[in-house]
Order: structure tokens, then sequence, then C-alpha cells
């Protein structure tokens, strides 16, 4: 059985992988599988922390044990790390200034695990785009545009660029929509109506209440602003839509106008058009 165990299976420069390493680095494998999984298990029990947190702390957990137990790995099939670092002491300085801007997506990674700032389904805006977080990775994060399209964004774009969090401290955030109507509308009736239109559109909070601003008195019209609240901040065109819709039936039915641009056109009639010509040809 001894000799079974130091067989050697391959053979590295003066590195020999026996049998019994192979046997150790199996048994040590499955022993960090078990402990991954008993600690996802035992995170995602706890009911103070929320959905994203878990993962985040999950995740750091994971991170941190694969990386000791790569170095123990190594050590058990027999390689000395501190005379492999020394002997590739050049090559690693040279590889990490060629690959700075992956260990800086590998920081930022680890920052947005540990401070939250970002976390999985948070609707964020980032460079114009909206978008829900989908997985937050160590190098990348996996974003769900409102076109349902997944986009690979590398760490550093959340972390070293200024970023929207719509739902960073509250699941409800304020929208509006805008509309100007003619000068001689009932300015009374006209908040009215809008309000109205917003209460009665599904998905708009009750709480906070829906209200209505006299934004702004415009060049042909009179702008109103209606604010509301939703939870549904990854799709609120639609629920910015439906209002749109409502407010122009309220109006149709109200006889509130909404007034468009106009524009004169003087025609000069054909006899002074050729008296203008002749006297512009004789000067």
């Amino acid at each position: 059985m001894k000799e079974f165990l130091d067989y050697t299976l391959l053979e590295i420069g003066n590195y020999h992988i026996k049998v019994l390493s192979l046997i150790q680095i199996t048994v040590f494998i499955l022993v960090v599988a078990i402990f991954l999984r008993i600690i996802k298990k035992a995170v995602y029990r706890v009911k103070k922390f929320d959905t994203a947190k878990k993962y985040a702390i999950y995740n750091l957990v994971k991170y941190f044990t694969l990386v000791f137990s790569c170095v123990i790995a190594m050590q058990i099939l027999g390689f000395n790390l501190s005379v492999l670092m020394a002997s590739s002491a050049a090559l690693l300085v040279g590889v990490g200034l060629g690959l700075q801007n992956l260990f800086s997506d590998f920081v930022s990674g680890i920052i947005l695990l540990a401070d939250n700032s970002v976390k999985v389904n948070d609707v964020i805006q980032v460079n114009g785009l909206v978008c829900r977080v989908q997985e937050i990775n160590l190098r990348t994060t996996t974003v769900l545009t409102r076109d349902d399209k997944f986009i690979i964004l590398p760490n550093t774009q959340l972390t070293g660029n200024e970023l929207i969090n719509w739902t960073h401290s509250h699941l409800a955030s304020r929208f509006e929509v805008k509309v100007g109507v003619d000068y001689g509308s009932d300015v009374s009736l006209v908040m009215r109506l809008l309000k109205e239109a917003a209460e009665a559109q599904m998905g708009v909070l009750r709480e906070p209440a829906p209200f209505v601003r006299f934004a702004d008195f415009g060049d042909s019209s009179l702008n109103f602003t209606v604010l509301f609240w939703v939870e549904e901040v990854f799709r609120v065109e639609t629920i910015q839509s439906g209002i749109r819709v409502k407010i122009f039936e309220l109006f149709k039915q109200n006889g509130v106008q909404i007034p468009f641009p106009q524009r004169v056109l003087h025609m000069m009639p054909a006899g002074e058009k050729k008296a203008d010509a002749e006297s512009t040809a004789s000067t």
C-alpha cells in the first residue's frame, strides 16, 4: 500500500506528484466545496440581512477561501511557493504592469462587495445607461438594460465613474411628467386633472402622494410638472407613458388645449414680386 501511495505519477524538474498527493488534493477540494456550501447556507439563513448583502458577504468569503485554497493546494502538491515567487519576481513585475487594469477591476470588485454602494437588483444609471444589476463578480458586473440586453461592465466603471443608484437607500424613487397647456386654460382645473391622472395610474404610490407644480410661463404655453413615486423603477417609462395617456384623455374630456408651434408664412403677390425684381435690376 505504501509503495502504491508513493508511486510517482508526474515528474516536473525536482517536483514529484505522487498518488498520495493526488488523493490529498482531491479530499481537500471536496472539503473546500463542502465548507463553501455550509457557509452559503449559514449566510442566507440570516434574516436581518437582505438578499443583496447576503450575496456580497458570501462572495467575499468565497473569493478569499479560493485564494487560500489555491496556496494550500500548491503546497500539498509539493511546490515551494517562496522559491517559486523569488525565481519569478521579475516576470511577476512585468505581468503586473501589463495587467494593471485587470488588477484594478479585481480591487473594484472587492470594494463593491464590501461597501454595498452597488448591490444585486439595484437599478443604476452609469454612462447614461439605466440598468438593473444582475451579478457582481470579482472582475466584472453583469447588468440588464431596459431593452432586456445583458451588458458586462468592468468593475472600475462602477467605482471610478459618476453613478446614480436609484434604489440605494429606498425602493421607491421620484419621477415626473411634464406638459404644457394653452394660456387660456384654468390653472386650478389643469392641476387637478394632472394629479388625478397620476393617482389613477397603476404602479404610482399613494404615499408619498403625487403632486403638481406650476413650473413656468413658457413662450406659448403654461408649463406644469406632475411628480410621483414608484417602486418599479426599472420599468418606470411604462408608468410615465400610462400617465401621459390618461392626461391626454382627461384634457380632451374637459376641453383643455395642448398648444403646438405655429408658423406664419407671408406670400408676396406676383405683381409685387415682378416690380421688386425690376427695381433690384435697375439699381
